[in-house]
């Protein structure tokens, strides 16, 4: 089987420098010497030597060079994987998850929590994993590689910056667990799908998580001028501070004028429900939109995504209840 592997960055790949860890280590020797002798010795690679990044930098304009690279390769190769750094892998494989529904092979993330030249390093075992995956012919679409379990790409979420499970998706059930053979379980839904995708671009969105106390001055002086959408991440299942002055008006305000409000949940595992507890029924009424059990990283991506086809207000509201790729479960 053909496979072409992408490296973007992250600290699989990196090394000890003067600042700090940064891109340096020769990740196309490494992989040469570790796929030696096996049936993938042939696998081809990219990397984007002129911009690789730490995560923590990746921006949508970054997601499309990846998409754009997998395109440029959808001939020449049967499967992908794609390396990146972990602090924002959960958002890129939410990104292409959105953009690649009729893309014809199987492309699978992984990274690593520590370099791959670090006695223990988890590098070589993710990609040794993520290769598995992604010639199993078991995992189409696109999917997460981390530790022993392979997830869903756009149900993964960051949940540990140390342990080597650093990843986990709190809605459903992992797609595989490793092992001798490994465990797979049921197929994940695929969603809709989206023909022709424009490429993602950079979008005025913002994200404001809620704390007690925290004032609607506050909240008000991070919407000025209003933002292209919001994501506003409630407690539980959707709750906001309902009794809290001015607090209902500003957002009732902001989609009056046209601006999508999302409300998602703080928690890692919830279902938000707009207007089954009092303290969110006037946004409900208002229009909120609920980001239903989505991850942060796929709800983000999500916004950015509709926002990049050109969709907004009423249309963009509408799209975020549709299930495009697995991401959005039922009900």
């Amino acid at each position: 089987m053909r496979v072409h592997i992408v490296y973007t960055g992250g600290t699989l790949g990196m090394v000890e420098g003067p600042h700090g860890l940064a891109p340096g280590a020769d990740v196309e020797g490494w992989l040469h010497t570790l796929l030696a002798g096996t049936e993938l010795a042939g696998c081809t690679f990219f990397s984007a030597r002129d911009h690789l990044i730490d995560s923590s930098n990746a921006t949508p304009d970054d997601w499309q060079a990846v998409v754009d690279e997998l395109h440029a390769r959808r001939e020449f190769a049967d499967a992908f994987v794609v390396l990146q750094g972990t602090d924002s892998m959960a958002y890129t494989s939410s990104a292409l998850s959105y953009a690649l529904t009729e893309f014809p092979a199987p492309v699978v993330l992984t990274g690593a929590q520590y370099p791959l030249g670090v006695i223990g390093s988890d590098a070589a075992t993710n990609v040794l994993g993520a290769l598995q995956a992604a010639t199993s012919g078991r995992a189409p679409g696109v999917s997460l590689f981390f530790g022993d379990r392979l997830l869903s790409g756009n149900r993964a979420t960051k949940v540990s910056s140390w342990s080597f499970r650093g990843f986990d998706s709190p809605a459903v059930a992992p797609l595989a667990l490793t092992g001798a053979p490994w465990q797979w379980g049921a197929a994940r839904a695929r969603g809709s799908g989206w023909p022709d995708p424009l490429p993602y671009r950079a979008q005025d969105v913002v994200v404001l998580d809620l704390a007690p106390g925290v004032g609607t001055a506050r909240l008000a002086a991070a919407l000025r001028p209003a933002p292209a959408a919001v994501v506003l991440r409630a407690y539980g299942v959707g709750n906001l501070p309902s009794e809290q002055p001015g607090f209902t008006e500003l957002f009732t305000t902001l989609i009056d004028s046209g601006t999508p409000v999302v409300i998602a949940s703080q928690c890692l595992q919830a279902n938000v429900r707009l207007g089954h507890y009092e303290a969110s029924d006037a946004l409900a009424r208002a229009g909120a939109i609920s980001a239903g059990d989505m991850t942060a990283e796929a709800v983000y991506a999500k916004v950015i995504f509709l926002l990049s086809q050109g969709l907004g207000g009423a249309e963009l509201a509408a799209q975020m209840a549709v299930d495009i790729a697995g991401e959005l479960s039922a009900g």
